[in-house]
């Protein structure tokens, strides 16, 4: 099976959860009293601070959280899950992004056909969803499991698909038409356009594309100064330099023929020095050294994993994992100091296989590296996996009832 190888309000349904502020402090004054008394009072104060760490843990539990886009076509929403330590998952509530989801042309398993469709942004506490039947671009800020101050923006295109983040500026890619870029500063009342940010890709599609034609994802490289997004159907790796305000500096992306066919996803290593581009039509991984004129520089040649179909790559600490939709299985792989990428085995998986595990899609690491979380199309379903020393990943929940693929299907996953 060779999906990709052949070119041809909106109020929450839970009130409870966020931040519950800082963390309560204690304070007990000295008493020159009895001895018996000051017994008590010393265990009054040990009990009040052990209740106080209790409320400051439950309440920093609260920031865990699992983010999963339905891309219902009649009403996009927002799955959210509350994770434990231990990295299960409770369901915790959905929202309305206010807008509708989108089902690309003949795609097989993943609607939306791309990576990076919902985001959570560390630093300004935001998640970021694109509504690719409408057009248009929505931002929550996340409180632990709420999400509060909806804003729902135009994308600047057709069929939004992708969403990059770095600092103060975020980019969507817009599959339709011919492709594009629109930037947006984040500021603290939410996403603005940015004047001058738009670009073309160029490409043929229709309004509603092609899934195999379309883009697959578009990225900023770590340093912050350039765009880059893949392209599926001509087989190329596109850059925009950017200014040191975020706006592009050329008219036009500086074109890099791919060095693996049908490029899809984008990760970088833990320096930002190298990229990494999943290639769908041979299962392989290049790494790749972004230049500052926007070329590219082959660094190791496409790697084969053995499987079906690889679309999506995620980094977790210095290992990488890869879900193959051709075969539902998910990759590990581990790169070196020297910079070298290799499988974590011979065979080329971090997990065996399930049969309730099908149409493995997009992929969510958590801050900490410690959580794999795996969408299945298919299945309806996303399993949670922890992150083993050597690599492996020993599952640890699904998540069930989810949108499964049909006429469309869920797709999109973040977590914190």
């Amino acid at each position: 099976m060779n999906v990709y190888g052949e070119q041809n309000e909106h109020p929450p349904s839970r009130m409870a959860g966020g931040r519950r502020g800082h963390r309560a402090k204690s304070r007990t004054r000295r008493i020159l009293i009895g001895g018996g008394a000051l017994a008590t009072v010393g265990a009054a104060t040990v009990a009040v601070s052990l209740a106080s760490a209790s409320q400051y843990a439950a309440s920093r539990g609260a920031d865990r959280a699992v983010f999963v886009q339905g891309n219902e076509l009649n009403g996009n929403t927002i799955h959210v899950f509350a994770r434990d330590s231990q990295g299960k998952l409770k369901p915790a509530g959905s929202y309305a992004t206010g807008g509708q989801g989108g089902d690309q042309v003949d795609a097989p398993t993943d609607s939306l056909a791309s990576q990076g469709s919902l985001v959570y942004d560390d630093d300004s506490g935001m998640l970021l969803a694109v509504n690719a039947g409408s057009g248009t671009l929505t931002s929550f800020r996340a409180e632990g499991t709420e999400l509060k101050d909806r804003q729902v923006l135009e994308s600047g295109g057709e069929f939004p698909s992708s969403i990059a983040v770095r600092g103060k500026v975020a980019y969507v890619m817009n599959a339709g038409g011919e492709g594009s870029v629109q930037g947006f500063r984040i500021t603290p009342k939410g996403l603005v356009p940015m004047r001058g940010s738009f670009r073309s890709l160029g490409l043929a599609n229709e309004d509603v594309p092609r899934f195999d034609t379309s883009p697959g994802e578009v990225e900023i490289t770590p340093d912050g100064r350039n765009l880059v997004v893949t392209t599926k159907g001509n087989n190329t790796v596109e850059v925009f330099p950017l200014k040191r305000n975020g706006l592009p500096a050329v008219a036009e992306p500086v074109v890099n023929k791919s060095a693996g066919n049908v490029p899809f996803a984008i990760s970088f290593d833990s320096s930002g020095s190298r990229m990494l581009v999943a290639e769908a039509e041979k299962s392989t991984v290049t790494t790749y050294r972004v230049q500052h004129d926007g070329k590219l520089k082959v660094l190791q040649k496409p790697l084969a994993n053995g499987q079906e179909v690889l679309c999506w790559l995620e980094r977790a600490g210095d290992y990488f994992y890869a879900g193959n939709t051709g075969n539902s299985t998910v990759s590990g792989y581990r790169m070196d100091k020297h910079g070298r990428l290799a499988l974590t085995n011979e065979v080329g998986l971090a997990t065996p296989p399930s049969a309730k595990s099908q149409g493995v899609i997009d992929i969510a690491v958590t801050k900490d590296a410690k959580f794999v979380y795996v969408q299945n199309a298919t299945s309806g379903t996303v399993d949670g996996f922890r992150v083993e020393k050597n690599g492996s990943l020993t599952k640890v929940t699904t998540a069930e009832g989810l949108p499964t693929f049909a006429e469309s299907g869920m797709e999109g996953i973040a977590a914190m």
